[in-house]
């Protein structure tokens, strides 16, 4: 079959489908057979047109939802991608992926949409703005305040994909610019964008994404950092070779375009002086080196190239590799039953890695497990032969006399390929870790707490990630080489310096930190919080502000409740005899609440003080309006303060104020923190704290409720 016959990998621009000719194409091939799949287009595609999509028609539609409501439609796109694992898995199969290598692609970036969907909505607000930080009084009186607001960049955020992650590079750089609010272009690499380019439909024709949300590149975008500017971001995965040439383009050196890059990584893991063979750290740690090697045929930027242990040890860590690999790892076509690790994504990679490898050997390394020369693989059920097409390599282990060899720690072997190197002392391992120059994640592999503590504050500087492995955890831990969305994934120096994932840090990765000044009443229209300070409308007896025309704050469903909203009680005395009730039955008898001598010598109470405790829930009983309604639950506090001490014959009055309304996008109620500030008789703050309530959105429950 011809070039010409062999389907283009279209692209998706500007709301369409786009399909251009087939001649002079790059070919794609079966990782595992040769057989032509699809060519990719050299011709230029429509990246202005592209951007400027993104900055107008995915700005406006990604607009008009609320971070909660855009978090919600990740769990609907996982859920639907869900439906269509099977279809993706055939797919991945041609790259050289494994059921499993394919399992960590194509499930984990599935599951990073669900993470952080549901991260999303526990810990973003459900409005546009997020708050960051306290606000700071910038005037005597507290009529001039300031803060910090995050807001989603105005422009777009393309990224650039390697091809060893054809679909979680995607979905973990997508997820969180989504939730931002940032429109996505996605450019992924040729050997694999076939794959990127069935997720990507999969989900533009679920119906689900907003107009303009999401765009795909197949082919050449050679001009892409031509056309960003300030508003943009760049988020690269690749070589650091071609890292430091787009980081030097003009438009990010003085245009502003916002560049994040993870690149080539040496990862080492270190394997403690006490982990000696025969324990459990040495056994944990022989199974992730070779889990390392052969997961996605060690086409991983977090595998482990380096292997940095006791030198007593190298000789048993080499042979115990090499013992798993014999009887764990089968080479060959992911589809023959029984194969455990699949082709390199390319002949040309299969070149790069030899040529690699062959450097490393030129220059001191010595060939310690494996060859170079083509490996058996399982052709069929329990048949083997020489491999005569694919990109099969079989797992290599090198040693090293020389532990400081420079090429050791420049030279990445991007496949099935690994060193071992022993060191004398733990300041040496850290040193050694080190010469990676910034490295994404190193293992410590000890149970020796000091030891731990020693080698992890050593080489945090250089890593993105320390993963501390023992018998502990060696039965529930997700990996050395697996990244979480919860936590960061990125690495200082050679690994590019960039800070993907990490929950809803990434998600503000994606939007423009602003300080704003200004009054009470202006920041809280603003941010849809309330400031201390601003308008309140307060039900209450009058005595201080509060007015008996008023609505309880608690017999307001969401639909009605205001920012500003609240009630202030009247002044209740505090006796002794209640103080001392509360020390007797509940055990807390501390002796300032007990002894009278002993409370007035501490510098910071006037005598015997009422508890704390105590003071928060005559408060619940002074704010709260007992019947059924549309509050349903109180479920925490935050933030809890004890300012001033209460003594006997002291008064305390409580001012709630709605403080922030968050309703929920799948239920019927949604939360309200409300601002709590205790006074006593004098008007001195008591105590501040915020008080969370789940509350409906309409009031339907108690409708009729007679009381």
């Amino acid at each position: 079959m011809t070039t010409a016959q062999i389907g283009v990998v279209p692209s998706f621009i500007a709301g369409q489908w786009q399909t251009p000719a087939a001649e002079g194409g790059t070919e794609v091939l079966d990782a595992n057979t040769g057989e032509l799949l699809a060519t990719v287009t050299k011709d230029r595609l429509d990246v202005a047109g592209a951007v400027a999509y993104g900055r107008t028609t995915g700005q406006r539609e990604l607009a008009k939802l609320s971070l909660h409501e855009r978090a919600l439609k990740l769990k609907e796109l996982a859920l639907h991608l869900n439906e269509h694992r099977k279809e993706l898995y055939e797919i991945s199969y041609k790259t050289g992926a494994t059921k499993i290598d394919s399992m960590v692609d194509i499930d984990g970036g599935i599951g990073v949409l669900f993470t952080f969907s549901g991260k999303g909505r526990r810990e973003l607000p459900n409005s546009n703005v997020i708050l960051d930080g306290p606000t700071e009084s910038l005037s005597k009186d507290g009529s001039f305040l300031g803060t910090h607001i995050y807001t989603a960049l105005t422009g777009v955020v393309v990224q650039v994909n390697a091809f060893n992650f054809p679909v979680w590079g995607m979905l973990e750089k997508f997820a969180p610019a989504f939730i931002a609010g940032v429109p996505t272009i996605v450019k992924p690499a040729t050997p694999t964008g076939y794959l990127t380019e069935a997720v990507v439909r999969l989900m533009l024709d679920s119906g689900l994404l907003p107009d303009g949300s999401l765009q795909l590149l197949s082919g050449s975008a050679r001009d892409l950092m031509d056309h960003l500017d300030y508003r943009d971001m760049f988020a690269f995965t690749g070589s650091a070779a071609t890292a430091s040439k787009l980081k030097a383009h003009p438009n990010v050196i003085d245009g502003g375009v916002r560049f994040s890059a993870e690149t080539d990584s040496l990862n080492a893991a270190i394997l403690g002086p006490d982990a000696v063979e025969g324990t459990p750290e040495f056994d944990a740690f022989i199974k992730v080196v070779v889990n390392e090697m052969t997961t996605k045929a060690g086409q991983k930027c977090t595998a482990i190239r380096r292997n940095i242990v006791p030198a007593s040890q190298v000789d048993a860590v080499i042979a115990a590799i090499g013992k798993r690999i014999d009887e764990r790892v089968v080479v060959g076509d992911p589809r023959v039953e029984g194969v455990t690790m699949g082709a390199l994504a390319s002949l040309e990679q299969l070149r790069d890695v030899r040529a690699a490898v062959q450097d490393m050997l030129d220059a001191g390394g010595e060939l310690a497990y494996g060859a170079l020369d083509a490996p058996k693989v399982r052709v069929a059920p329990d048949t083997d032969a020489v491999a005569e097409q694919g990109a099969f390599m079989a797992p290599m282990v090198l040693r090293w006399d020389d532990a400081r060899n420079p090429i050791l720690h420049s030279r990445e072997a991007f496949g099935p390929v690994s060193s071992v190197v022993g060191y004398d002392t733990v300041d040496e391992a850290v040193a050694l870790a080190a010469l990676g120059a910034g490295s994404l994640v190193a293992t410590v592999c000890t149970n020796d707490a000091q030891a731990m503590r020693q080698l992890s504050l050593g080489i945090a500087g250089h890593h993105g990630r320390v993963h501390i492995l023992n018998r502990e955890t060696a039965r529930s831990t997700t990996g050395h080489g697996s990244p979480v969305p919860h936590l960061v994934h990125g690495g200082p120096g050679r690994a590019g310096g960039g800070e993907e994932l990490g929950g809803v840090r990434s998600v503000k990765h994606h939007m423009q930190r602003t300080a704003v000044q200004g009054s009470p009443n202006m920041l809280t229209a603003l941010t849809g919080v309330w400031h201390t300070g601003a308008a309140q409308s307060l039900a209450g007896s009058g005595k201080f502000g509060g007015q008996a025309s008023n609505v309880h704050p608690f017999r307001k469903s969401l639909a009605e409740l205001k920012i500003g909203d609240g009630f202030v009680s009247d002044l209740r005395e505090v006796s002794l005899q209640e103080i001392t009730d509360f020390a007797n039955e509940t055990g807390d008898t501390f002796y300032a609440h007990t002894d009278a001598k002993a409370a007035e010598a501490n510098p910071f109470f006037p005598g015997i003080v009422a508890h704390g405790y105590l003071l928060v829930s005559w408060a619940a009983g002074l704010f709260v309006e007992p019947a059924p309604g549309p509050v349903l639950a109180n479920y925490g506090l935050e933030n809890l303060r004890f300012i001033t001490p209460v003594g006997a014959g002291d008064s305390i009055r409580v001012t709630l104020t709605a403080k922030k309304i968050t309703p929920r996008v799948t239920d019927e109620y949604g939360e309200v923190a409300w601002d709590a500030v205790l006074h006593n008789q004098n008007d001195e703050i008591v105590a501040t704290y915020d008080v969370l309530t789940l509350v409906e959105k309409t009031d339907s429950t108690y409708a009729n409720w007679q009381g």
